[in-house]
């Protein structure tokens, strides 16, 4: 989640804030002493390197995979196209050689960046920390994936079935894989800005597979005309990955009346298939706008499609949850209300996992 962007007066803003409003059957692998689980290909996942720790606390491991549902996809620096790292966090004393099962929150990272964060790891380990029976699990999404199944991939990449890859293969995968309660009530999804769409996005298409959802500072609304500029913006930013890809890649043409796949995939107006599931929202309103103006920014857009998501909400009689922490002075000690702030993004994970436990099933 970088704040770096090109400064052409008209693109500007829009670039501004790009740089984070994304607007970041096999037998159960044994998990003893030193070595990492060992995972099976499956799914129509072809591991194409085994699980590493990545470092002497042994609770976090990376591994590699492949998939014929995004063969290849635009990459970032020190990426491999078409290899799809998936970072895992276990609970402290996890063991798969007794018969305990624990639920699994899977976390989507915001744009443009990585699942394999030092912070994504510290936020894993921390709300975890003292012996909270939670399985942690960060995929690849690309700096421009969008958690979705693109419109218009371009014929040098291939298809771009993220959804796909997400929901069809990596969940029964790590089912298969690691000892996790297989079920609604033992699954969450979360992310931060667009991985908080894809997060949203994710549990009103397949509510079947979620308990509970949560999104961190994530653009909901699509219908938003800055969002919506900021999502084309993606497409055309290096940074986000190369090669770029055209303006209607990911959800089609952006204008009215050709716009159909926006509005069908935006959150914000689909909230009844969320009925029954719990629901979390977290937003800060930017803080001081002097202070870092494209964060500041970024998180004021994302939470304005935060407030039209709650309204939605509401009007539904949905229950939910929804932290509008303002500047972050009330919420945690060195948030700030930024849009990228890591006081904040954990605060934020930390009482998400609280809500979790309350609700999923665990041991």
């Amino acid at each position: 989640m970088t704040k770096r962007r090109r400064t052409v007066v008209v693109l500007g803003f829009i670039f501004a804030l790009v740089g984070l409003l994304g607007f970041t059957g096999a037998t159960p692998a044994a998990h003893a002493g030193n070595a990492p689980p060992v995972f099976a290909d499956g799914h129509g996942l072809t591991v194409v390197k085994q699980p590493w720790w990545v470092d002497g606390a042994e609770r976090t491991f990376k591994f590699v995979v492949r998939t014929v549902e995004v063969p290849e996809y635009s990459t970032m620096a020190g990426q491999n196209s078409g290899e799809h790292v998936i970072m895992v966090t276990l609970p402290e004393g996890y063991d798969s050689s007794g018969a305990t099962r624990y639920p699994v929150q899977y976390h989507l990272h915001g744009h443009p960046d990585y699942p394999d964060t030092a912070l994504n790891q510290q936020m894993f380990e921390e709300s975890t920390a003292g012996g909270v029976p939670l399985i942690n699990v960060a995929p690849n999404g690309s700096g421009r994936g969008w958690y979705t199944n693109w419109v218009n991939p371009p014929a040098a990449l291939g298809p771009q079935n993220w959804q796909n890859f997400h929901l069809d293969q990596v969940i029964p995968f790590v089912d298969a894989n690691l000892r996790t309660i297989a079920a609604r009530q033992g699954r969450a999804i979360s992310g931060h800005s667009m991985g908080g769409f894809g997060a949203f996005h994710y549990a009103q298409s397949r509510p079947e597979l979620f308990g509970y959802v949560g999104s961190f500072s994530g653009g909901l609304d699509l219908l938003n005309q800055a969002q919506r500029a900021a999502v084309v913006a993606t497409t055309q930013l290096p940074g986000s990955g190369t090669p770029t890809v055209a303006p209607d890649a990911i959800f089609g043409v952006p204008v009215w009346p050709l716009d159909t796949v926006w509005n069908e995939k935006s959150p914000a107006q689909h909230v009844e298939s969320l009925r029954g599931m719990g629901v979390a929202m977290y937003t800060g309103n930017g803080g001081n706008l002097a202070d870092n103006p494209p964060q500041a920014l970024t998180e004021h857009v994302a939470r304005e499609t935060n407030l039209v998501t709650r309204d939605n909400l509401v009007a539904a009689g949905i229950p939910h949850t929804f932290i509008d922490y303002g500047d972050g002075s009330t919420w945690a000690e060195g948030c700030n209300g930024k849009h990228a702030q890591p006081a904040c993004l954990k605060a934020d994970m930390n009482h998400f996992v609280g809500l979790l436990m309350k609700e999923l099933a665990h041991p």
